[in-house]
């Protein structure tokens, strides 16, 4: 039984694996995030779902960039696909026969094939984050699975002010959720934070006049750009003042901000990767 066993692993081992970094786009307001999880509509189970049809029998498997929360949307997320024995034969076919069967929320964006060297964890050299805001009336309907709608007046040039405050490196501790692990990290560097007028997405049904909070860094921690953006929805409604701001980020303060900003607002902009040694490359 040990030499078949061992046998097993040296045969599996001898298989060919193929490597291809996907990107992707979708639309996260009817998704319980990313990570698969019995029982929920997941963006990771879709996708596998979806490739067991378009790959029939062929095994593979797939590995995202990151997790994003219930709601939350993507413009240039990616993930991994691990492909066993045998490589896409033709990857514009492959890239059209995946969206054709892919839900109308999610689409393909590319396919490059990569070497067997690349991490899509450990290649990450940095992300964007938006979080797309509107206030002082009642948006559109239709807005609602994308931007975060405040019908209070806020004070937008305080707020980007206080963005500001989270450029550099910070113990965000009170700007995640808890968490219980011992030695648990919560020092992360936000490359550029700021708060600026929206630009970037348009649409017959949006306000006049619409804001996005960028951030850019390297990596998060759960729920951080949320609660950034609860702290400065309370610091635009006079709720916190920016020495509060300035007191819980540099964790004089000690308490969570009892806010977090909808995921329907915050979009993963973009994935920046390391110098990638690609086999090919394809995309629409």
């Amino acid at each position: 039984m040990l030499f078949v066993y061992i046998f097993g692993i040296f045969e599996y081992m001898k298989r060919k694996k193929y490597y291809y970094l996907v990107r992707v786009s979708y639309l996260g307001f009817r998704f319980n995030g990313w990570q698969k999880q019995p029982g929920f509509k997941t963006l990771e189970g879709m996708i596998t779902k979806t490739l067991q049809f378009v790959l029939g029998a062929q095994e593979f498997k797939i590995l995202g960039a990151g997790r994003t929360d219930a709601r939350v949307s993507s413009l240039g997320g990616a993930f991994e696909l691990f492909l066993m024995d045998k490589p896409l034969e033709d990857i514009d076919l492959f890239i059209k026969d995946f969206n054709c069967n892919l839900p109308a929320d999610i689409k393909i964006l590319s396919v490059k094939q990569v070497h067997e060297k690349f991490n899509i964890i450990h290649s990450v050299l940095e992300k964007t984050y938006c979080y797309l805001f509107s206030f002082g009336g009642k948006n559109h309907p239709f807005c609602a699975s994308i931007m975060a709608n405040y019908q209070e007046d806020l004070d937008i040039e305080l707020m980007k002010k206080g963005a500001e405050l989270f450029q550099g490196s910070h113990d965000f501790k009170n700007f995640t959720v808890k968490n219980t692990k011992k030695n648990s990290q919560t020092l992360r560097t936000i490359d550029s934070c700021e708060i600026k007028k929206n630009e970037d997405f348009t649409a017959s049904f949006f306000p006049e006049t619409s804001y996005v909070l960028e951030v850019r860094g390297k990596g998060f921690l759960r729920y951080q750009i949320r609660l950034i953006m609860g702290a400065l929805v309370y610091l635009g409604s006079g709720k916190i003042s920016l020495l509060d701001l300035e007191k819980l980020l540099s964790n004089e303060l000690d308490g969570f901000i009892p806010y977090v900003a909808s995921g329907s607002g915050l979009h993963l902009k973009d994935i920046l990767f390391k110098e990638l040694a690609t086999v090919t490359d394809s995309g629409l």
